[in-house]
């Protein structure tokens, strides 16, 4: 099923996705994406951020998930109000990070994604102190 190259590039990334419709516009759903301060007033998933949301600016966030580890990211990509994406680089080359959030308009409001993919020989690794976050996505796309 798997060659020797599709083992190693299936165990060295993991991928988590959801995708929510909203009844609002991008620029009301963006405005709360990126007003850090707001988060726990609609997020339940999300126990700490801090940081600007802004392009090249580092963020820290501590999720429901593993309350005991604080993930550190780097605002890479700004384009308001379609994507935004947050990138971490564990260790360079060996494990990294891609949080990616998309908005995109449709006739009753807006459809909002979340996708997150963890790359790396390590990533395989990681599985198991790495808690299952597909709960935690649905919540912050509920939010």
């Amino acid at each position: 099923m798997f060659g020797a190259t599709g083992l190693a590039e299936a165990m060295a990334r993991r991928r988590y996705r959801v995708e929510q419709p909203i009844a609002a516009s991008p620029w009301t759903v963006w405005d709360l994406l990126i007003d850090e301060l707001g988060y726990d007033e609609w997020n339940p998933s999300v126990l700490s951020i801090t940081g600007n949301m802004a392009l090249g600016s580092k963020i820290r966030l501590v999720s429901m998930v593993n309350p005991k580890r604080t993930i550190r990211f780097k605002v890479t990509v700004f384009e308001a109000p379609t994507v935004m994406i947050w990138s971490s680089v564990g260790l360079p080359g060996l494990l990294s990070r891609q949080r990616t959030f998309r908005l995109t308009p449709y006739e009753e409001g807006t459809e909002f994604s979340m996708t997150e993919v963890v790359r790396g020989p390590l990533a395989a690794f990681v599985r198991g102190s790495d808690p299952d976050v597909d709960e935690s996505f649905d919540q912050f796309a509920d939010g």
